[in-house]
Parts: structure tokens; C-alpha cells; sequence
């Protein structure tokens, strides 16, 4: 395959629906920039006041979210400083201004909070129902794990269950590949492959790869679903509820994040004239993304190539977050050593993982999650040491939040405490890592390409990565997710 015919997809590729990513709106990020330095000193003139009134006019914004979005700003800043904001513009607001207008008595606005509060208590019935509900629905318990005395030695289920136990039982996967060589080519071809990256493939898998060879990239004729990235492709640590808390505060964290960083002067700025076009760039790793994001049903970010930079791939933190790709993802890397990188780096965009991305320290995460929680239920019984730390990023967080995106927390708060009120973020960051080492795999389908750029990137768990790597490539969730994507022959 020529380079030019590299990371194109075949005709009859049919794209799904684009979801997962981080949504923040372009004109709210400019609005965030010209706030944040009207609040640079702590104190908004009135000549502040009407630039940032005539800007919101200009951008077409919403009255009520630009007050959303100028009361978590204020909150986060007088966080950091420890001091109130002062507000010094005219005390009687021009026709245009952006403060609250007197509602109170107006008979259409009770006769809605009337409907409010009634559609409110109508939810709380069916939470109330829902529950009873769940209460008569049957548990399924999963022994898999346990080994099966009475499982004859060649039966599928026991082999894959060995092979979970040891990834690099050549004796288990070799009777792996025997049990599927006929009812499952494809999945055998997993097998042989994983057999063959562990040296340990003789002639028959061997020949078995070789005959089903892609020759290079998969060429897949669809795109994955919301659905299949839950049901499939995470990993099976990755608690689902813990992602979707975070998903819904995701964006104004971010919007946080970035305004902490503008404060501080030290948010990293690019160089425009290094923004990609996915269209028109002839950049084999730029266009390797516009590939993978179609693939994996994202949106690709913007992409920045800088090769004067040492690394291969970061977020870049900024609204909205952008991509950098350095020297070592630029040049001297394969096709398929790009699809790993490329698949790895976009599924940590999703809302569910970007705060992982975003705040890697485990501890970071913990008041994140509690202030969700505490927006989720006000009155949620927390120590004196978190509830000093959460509070001050609920109050950042819950101006941002629409009421859509509230209900969202206080329903994910129920179920939080229907299941036990724990979670495990080590376990939970761990396993979402996992998660997006597994949709590098599944664009690569090539366990060496993995492992390579798993060194690239100087990953301390390379050697238990690849394990799981290894479970997920020759396990059913991945041959399901080959035939969705339409690669499996």
C-alpha cells in the first residue's frame, strides 16, 4: 500500500454516530478568555463590564449561561485567592446587561416552577418504583474465574479461562486455536497471532496466520457503537457509573483547569501555524488520527505537529483541548505503531475518561468525584477534611451544570448508593488505562506494535499491559468487536 492510499477507509465503510468527547462550545471559550482577564485583578470596572456585555452580544451567547459561566469562574478564583470578587460597574445595568432579571412575580414563571415542582415529585414516584422494581430483578453471579473440575480439558470456555489465568500459557492457547480453527477462523487467527508474538506458534498457526493476513492496516466497513465501546471494549475493572459521574462534570473541570492555568501563566500555548487539517495534511500521524477517530466514532481534536518537540503524543490542556504530536510520532514510526498510538490517545478523550487524562493524580480524582457527589445530593455526610476540598470545586462545578445535567447526578448518585456507595479510583484509573490500551490494539492488530510504542511512551507496566492486551485479543469480546467493525472475515 502506497502512502498516499495509507489511513483511508474502503468505500464501503459506513461512519456511525459521533458521541464520547468532550463538548465545550468554541464562543464560550472566548467568552472564558475575556473573563478571565476582566478578573485578573479580582475587581470588574465598568469598563470591563460593557466590553464583556458587548462580547456576549456579539457571540450570540445565552443570557443565563454566560451568568453560569461567569459565577463558576468567580467561584474558582475566589477559591484560589481566598478573597471575594469585587463588582464595581454601574449599579443600574444598561438595557443589555446580563444580570437576572426580576422574575418573582411574574405568573408565567410560578405557573412553570409549579410544573417543575410537580414533575419533580412525579420522579421521585418512579425512583420509588424503580427501586422496588430492582429489587425482584435475579443477580447474575459470574464464577468464570473458578476453576471447573468437571470442564473437559479441550472445552472453549475452560481454555480461555487458563489463558485469563496465564496469558502466556502456549499450551492452553495452542488448544485455544484448535477449539475455534474451524467454527471461528477469525478468533483462531487472534490466537495464532498472540502464539506467534510469544514465539511459541508452530507450523499450523503459522500457515493459519499467514492465509488470513490483512497485509497491513484492518480495513473495517463500520464504525463502533456507544453501545459496543461499554459492552466490549472496556475493560472489565472499569466501573461504568464511576465514569459516567465524571463524564457529566467533565467539562466545566476542564473549563477550571484552564482558567487555573491562564492565572498562572502556565497554559501551554501552540503555534497556530502547526494546526493540522485533516482534509489536506499529507502527515502520515495527522492523518492516522482522522482514521482512528472515524473508527472508534469519535471526533478527532485539533492536531498540532511539532517536531521540535522530544515526545510523541500529549493533551494539551484548552478550550477545547487540543492534540500535539511530537518528533517520535512524526517520523520512524509504522502504520500500525500510529493506529496503536493513535486508538490509545483518542479513547482517552471520551467524557468518561478525560478527567484521568486531564488530572492524573489519584487524590485529584477523589475530590472531583466527592464534588459531583455532593452536586448529586447537598446533603451527602462527608469528613471535615473532604468536604474542605470538595465544596469549594462543587461550587465551581454546579453554575456550568444545566438542570438536565443535575437530574443526571442526583439519578447517578441513587444508583452509586444502590450498589454499595463505594468505588475504587485506583482500580477505576487502572482499568481505564487498560481500556484505552485495548482500542489501540484493536486499530493496531498487532500485539508487537503495542508493546513498542507501549516503550515509546516509557510505561513502567509494560509486561502486565500486554497481558491483558493478550486476554483481550483472544477473548470473545474482541472477535465481537471485529465483526461490528466488519474486519473478521
Amino acid at each position: 500500500m502506497t502512502d498516499e492510499n495509507l489511513f483511508q477507509h474502503v468505500t464501503s465503510f459506513e461512519q456511525g454516530e459521533i458521541s464520547g468527547n468532550v463538548r465545550l462550545g468554541k464562543f464560550e471559550a472566548h467568552y472564558e478568555e475575556l473573563f478571565a482577564e476582566a478578573l485578573e485583578d479580582g475587581v470588574i470596572t465598568s469598563e470591563e463590564r460593557a466590553r464583556l456585555e458587548k462580547a456576549a452580544e456579539s457571540l450570540g451567547l445565552d443570557r443565563d449561561r454566560v451568568l453560569a459561566l461567569e459565577k463558576a469562574l468567580t467561584a474558582a478564583w475566589e477559591t484560589r485567592h481566598a478573597a471575594p470578587v469585587r463588582d464595581i460597574s454601574q449599579i443600574e445595568a444598561p438595557a443589555m446587561s446580563l444580570r437576572p432579571l426580576e422574575l418573582e412575580n411574574d405568573p408565567q414563571v410560578k405557573g412553570l416552577r409549579k410544573h417543575i415542582l410537580e414533575l419533580e415529585a412525579r420522579i421521585r414516584d418512579l425512583e420509588r418504583e424503580l427501586e422496588e422494581a430492582r429489587a425482584h430483578i435475579s443477580v447474575d453471579i459470574d464464577f468464570s474465574d473458578v476453576a471447573a473440575a468437571a470442564a473437559p480439558p479441550d472445552d472453549p470456555e475452560e481454555l480461555y479461562r487458563r489463558v485469563r489465568h496465564d496469558p502466556r500459557d502456549a499450551t492452553s492457547m495452542r488448544g485455544l486455536f484448535r477449539a475455534f480453527q474451524s467454527s471461528d477462523p477469525d478468533r483462531a487467527w487472534c490466537v495464532a497471532h498472540a502464539l506467534a508474538f510469544l514465539g511459541q506458534a508452530n507450523d499450523e498457526e503459522r500457515a493459519h496466520l499467514a492465509s488470513r493476513d490483512p497485509g497491513g492496516l484492518i480495513k473495517p466497513t463500520a464504525s463502533l457503537s456507544t453501545d459496543a465501546w461499554k459492552r466490549m471494549l472496556f475493560h472489565p475493572d472499569e466501573e461504568l457509573l464511576t465514569g459516567e459521574i465524571f463524564a457529566v462534570v467533565t467539562s466545566p473541570v476542564l473549563l477550571g483547569r484552564v482558567s487555573a492555568l491562564r492565572h498562572q501563566n502556565a497554559l501551554p500555548k501552540l503555534d497556530p501555524a502547526r494546526l493540522q487539517d485533516l482534509k489536506t495534511s499529507t502527515v502520515q500521524a495527522v492523518r492516522c488520527f482522522g482514521w482512528a477517530g472515524s473508527i472508534l466514532g469519535m471526533a478527532t481534536p485539533p492536531l498540532y505537529a511539532d517536531p521540535t518537540w522530544d515526545g510523541a503524543v500529549e493533551m494539551v490542556p484548552g478550550v477545547p483541548p487540543s492534540t500535539r504530536l511530537g518528533k517520535r510520532a512524526l517520523s520512524g514510526r509504522g502504520p500500525l505503531e500510529l493506529a496503536f498510538l493513535a486508538g490509545r490517545h483518542l479513547a482517552s478523550y471520551r467524557e468518561d475518561h478525560f478527567l484521568r487524562m486531564l488530572f492524573p493524580s489519584i487524590p485529584d480524582l477523589e475530590d472531583i468525584f466527592l464534588a459531583a457527589l455532593t452536586i448529586g445530593q447537598p446533603q451527602l455526610p462527608l469528613a471535615a477534611q473532604a468536604k474542605q476540598r470538595a465544596l469549594p470545586i462543587a461550587k465551581a462545578i454546579e453554575p456550568l451544570l444545566d438542570p438536565a445535567q443535575k437530574d443526571r447526578l442526583r439519578g447517578h448518585f441513587l444508583r452509586f448508593v444502590e450498589e454499595g456507595g463505594r468505588t475504587n479510583l485506583n482500580r477505576w484509573a487502572h482499568a481505564a488505562d487498560l481500556t484505552s490500551a485495548r482500542a489501540g490494539l484493536l486499530l493496531a492488530n498487532d500485539l508487537g506494535a503495542a508493546k513498542r510504542m507501549l516503550e515509546l511512551s516509557g510505561d513502567t507496566e509494560i509486561d502486565a499491559k500486554i497481558d491483558d492486551l493478550i486476554v483481550f485479543f483472544t477473548g470473545d469480546r474482541c472477535a465481537r468487536l471485529r465483526k461490528q467493525l466488519g474486519v473478521a472475515g
